[in-house]
Formats: C-alpha cells, sequence, structure tokens
C-alpha cells in the first residue's frame, strides 16, 4: 500500500525552505565549500583544489556544466505526474560506468559551464513550466554549486521539492550536509560485486559505499511518500538497472534494500538497458537484456519483500542550453 499524504499536510512544504527561513542555508554552503579547497565531496577524495578550478575524476572544476533542462515525461509515475519532473542534466560524473546510458554527457563532456545565477534561473524556469519538482541528474560531484544556487531560487520564489538523482556513489559526510535540502532521494543501486563495480567503473568500493550513503538517505527522509494527486513529496526512491548475465546483483540488492531499508522501499526495476559507450567490448554487456532476466528481476525483488513497484510510462523532451 503506498503511503500518502492528505492535501494541505505541513509536509508538502519542501524542507529547504525552512533552512532558508533561519538562515542555514549560509552554513551549509560555506561547509560545501572548504569541502571543495581539498575535494572529497564524493568517496573519490580527489583532494583537487576545486575553489582553484583545479579538475580530479569528475573532470569538474568551480563552476557545474549543464547538458540540458527539461520537463521529463519518462521519469518514475509520482516525479511524473500531470506536468513532469524538472530534469537538469549535470555533465560529467564521478562514477563513470563504462556502459552509461548519457555517455555522451558523462564521458565526452557535451555541456556549458553555468553560473550559480544561471542555474537558479534554470530551476525557476522549470518550476514556472509547472514541473512537480527540480531534479537534479548526477549531482554527486556538484553539490556545493547546486548549495550555492539554492538561496537565489529561494528568493525568486522556488517551490517545489528537490531530487537527488545519483548514481548512488555518495559520500555520507557529504549527504549530512544536504539533510533539510532534499525532500527526494534517488539513488541507483548499480552493483552489489565489488569485482564487476570495479572492472566497469572502477569503484571497488562501490558496494559499501552505495549501502552507507542509501542508509542515510533514508534516515533523512524515509519510505516514499506520495499524495492524493499520485505526486511524490518525500521519501526514498531506488533505481536499479537490470543487467545482462545478472551482473547487477538483483537478489542481494533487493535483499539489501527490504531488510537494511525498509521493506516498503519504493524501487523501479529497470528493463532499459542497452550497449552503450564502451559497452561492446564487454560481454555480456554487448547485448540487452532478455525478457526472462527482467522477468526474474521483478521475481526476485517480489521475492525478497519489496513490493512498491515503479512502472515507467511518457516521453522526453528536451531544452538546451
Amino acid at each position: 500500500m503506498l503511503k500518502r499524504i492528505p492535501p494541505g499536510s505541513k509536509n508538502l512544504r519542501p524542507a529547504y525552505l525552512g533552512l532558508f527561513e533561519k538562515d542555514n542555508l549560509a552554513g551549509r554552503i560555506s561547509e560545501a565549500q572548504a569541502i571543495l579547497k581539498s575535494c572529497r565531496l564524493c568517496p573519490r577524495e580527489c583532494g583537487v583544489d576545486r575553489t582553484s578550478d583545479e579538475r580530479g575524476y569528475c573532470r569538474t572544476g568551480i563552476l557545474p556544466v549543464v547538458s540540458s533542462y527539461s520537463p521529463h515525461f519518462g521519469e518514475e509515475d509520482p516525479l511524473v505526474g500531470f506536468h513532469g519532473s524538472g530534469t537538469i542534466f549535470f555533465t560529467h560524473c564521478n562514477l563513470l560506468c563504462l556502459f552509461c546510458q548519457n555517455y555522451e554527457i558523462s564521458h565526452l563532456g557535451e555541456g556549458r559551464e553555468v553560473t550559480p545565477e544561471r542555474l537558479a534561473k534554470i530551476m525557476l524556469s522549470l518550476q514556472e513550466m509547472g514541473c512537480h519538482n527540480i531534479n537534479f541528474v548526477t549531482p554527486s560531484h556538484v553539490v556545493a554549486q547546486i548549495l550555492a544556487a539554492l538561496p537565489e531560487a529561494v528568493e525568486g520564489g522556488l517551490k517545489v521539492p528537490l531530487v537527488y538523482n545519483t548514481g548512488g556513489y555518495d559520500s555520507v559526510e557529504t549527504l549530512r550536509l544536504l539533510d533539510g535540502v532534499f525532500d527526494i532521494y534517488m539513488p541507483d543501486l548499480k552493483f552489489m560485486d565489488r569485482e564487476v563495480a570495479e572492472k566497469f567503473c572502477r569503484a571497488r568500493d562501490y558496494p559499501e559505499k552505495a549501502q552507507a550513503a542509501f542508509k542515510e538517505m533514508h534516515r533523512q527522509v524515509g519510505d516514499l511518500q506520495i499524495n492524493q494527486q499520485g505526486i511524490a513529496e518525500r521519501g526514498l526512491l531506488v533505481r536499479h538497472l537490470v543487467l545482462p548475465g545478472g551482473l547487477a546483483g538483483t537478489r542481494e540488492a533487493m535483499r539489501f534494500l527490504a531488510r537494511e531499508i525498509s521493506p516498503d522501499t519504493y524501487v523501479n526495476i529497470m528493463a532499459q538497458y542497452r550497449p552503450c559507450g564502451q559497452a561492446m567490448e564487454h560481454p555480456p554487456l554487448n547485448r540487452r537484456i532478455t525478457s526472462r532476466e527482467y522477468e526474474e528481476a521483478l521475481t526476485m525483488a517480489q521475492e525478497e519483500g519489496i513490493h512498491r513497484l515503479d512502472q515507467r510510462r511518457g516521453l522526453r523532451v528536451i531544452r538546451f542550453i
């Protein structure tokens, strides 16, 4: 049974508005900027001085790079609602999976640098289009920059929930800076095997870092709450991309979510894997998943106790910057 918030509930008000009113956002911004001096925003902990525009693994300096923004209708149902999810696609990534479905953005760097003022205006423009939320795609390496843009967006009238749409390779220290900023966390639980994570994204510690991050996200926002209009307002929504040959470790992933996060975790078991980037050089990633593999993944989720499963729909429309 989906957890719903009645219309008019105080919980509908985005948490970041309270932080802004209490003048606590400024402190979070300062802490994030300090982390950038010897960058440890994510588990890579490159140690470069991004305030001087040095670049580490994510190849991003002091300014974030945005590839596109748009009302997105291909996201999960509770995010899309009636008017779409306001997605902002950040260029580059701290994970760089060699099979990335957005390879041109993450690996090849398509996009433009934007100032905090420009990022704030993008948020407000998406809200003006009627989007139910602002959905930051691949934000782990630009947390400080998002925080820096938020006060101007709030002053301009921003009042919809913020979505942290991540690959799951996040630092608990950084996530704690976001407590009370993001209402919805949407991480992707990619791998449960260290060897697989090392081979495909050079992140052997991905399983433990992701699991620790998921626990912190759930501590902050709890299970996904959906209002009577079917729109997500707060909570954790997990994505899990089914990979060929069982490389994603679906059963272990679902067992972790059911036993160590919550059996009420809202999960999108994704079937859209296709060979991208360097995947053709790494069998079995050189093929799409079979219908049997996908059905087996759904069965595993249910057998492990996960019962809130999303079904995707819709189209994607992009506004390039």
